[in-house]
């Protein structure tokens, strides 16, 4: 089977868990060299580990995608690792959901923070080393209420509206130079976060399956339905697709009515 990753240098960011974990995987399977970055230093240290305990090339690296200095470093021990970077994944993401008038400028802020200026962090350090060998693909990941709105969910939409946005303007200026951005956005995917949610209800079968039933398939989303598609955007399959959407949610978004 072919590699249609081999030998790129893939960071991704909130790679330690869920949706990260994922792509890390599919990415590894596909041949890539994959920068592991995740504030969860433990989660990330293991699947490095396991990944590399398979003859696999994967690094992991602390690394606080709010904070600029913590992303320029660690960018900084790539390119000096690998010399250049190929794809980023800005998967590092952190729900607020919380009433509009009781929520503190801190929350707002770290909403903001991780969410979208996290994403804005890393497009803007791998930047360079894209633009100087004239490649790139950078692939945002939202969330399905960057379309559809749930009320009692802000201000996270909010942050989601603006990943699209920061793909979409970042997509148009960088074409020309070769690189890429577009954006994931999942629906419903079993993750841990959801696994938790359902195990909250005294009946967490019935709970999940009341989520199935929301939508069209009857079936939640698998977490490598989501790296798969990451790898096809990150190959070179997909040159021509730039400033682009891609939800990941069964058709739920697309629903008038229930």
């Amino acid at each position: 089977m072919a590699k249609r990753l081999r030998n790129k240098v893939c960071i991704v960011t909130g790679a330690g868990n869920g949706i990260g974990a994922a792509v890390v995987n599919c990415f590894s399977r596909e041949g890539a060299n994959v920068v592991l970055a995740d504030i969860d230093e433990a989660a990330g240290k293991a699947l490095a580990l396991a990944l590399q305990q398979r003859g696999m090339d994967a690094v992991f690296i602390a690394t606080d995608i709010g904070s600029r200095d913590s992303v320029q470093q660690m960018v900084a021990q790539v390119a000096e690792r690998y010399g250049r970077v190929n794809v980023l994944v800005n998967n590092a993401g952190l729900n607020v959901f919380l009433n509009p008038l009781k929520m503190t400028a801190a929350d707002w802020k770290q909403c903001l923070s991780v969410n979208l200026e996290g994403a804005w962090n890393c497009c803007q350090a791998v930047l360079p080393l894209m633009l100087a060998t004239g490649s790139g693909s950078v692939i945002n990941m939202a969330s399905s209420h960057a379309f559809s709105i749930i009320k009692g969910c802000f201000p996270y939409p909010v942050a989601q509206h603006g990943i699209i946005g920061l793909t979409r303007a970042l997509a148009i200026e960088y074409a020309a130079q070769g690189i890429r951005f577009n954006t994931i956005a999942p629906g419903y995917i079993e993750t841990r976060l959801y696994v938790d949610y359902w195990n909250s209800f005294a009946d967490p079968v019935a709970a999940r399956q009341a989520t199935c039933e929301l939508l069209p398939p009857k079936r939640i989303g698998h977490p490598e339905e989501v790296g798969m598609t990451a790898v096809f955007l990150a190959s070179d399959e997909a040159p021509f697709i730039n400033a682009s959407t891609i939800v990941i949610d069964g058709g739920r978004s697309v629903l008038y009515h229930d």
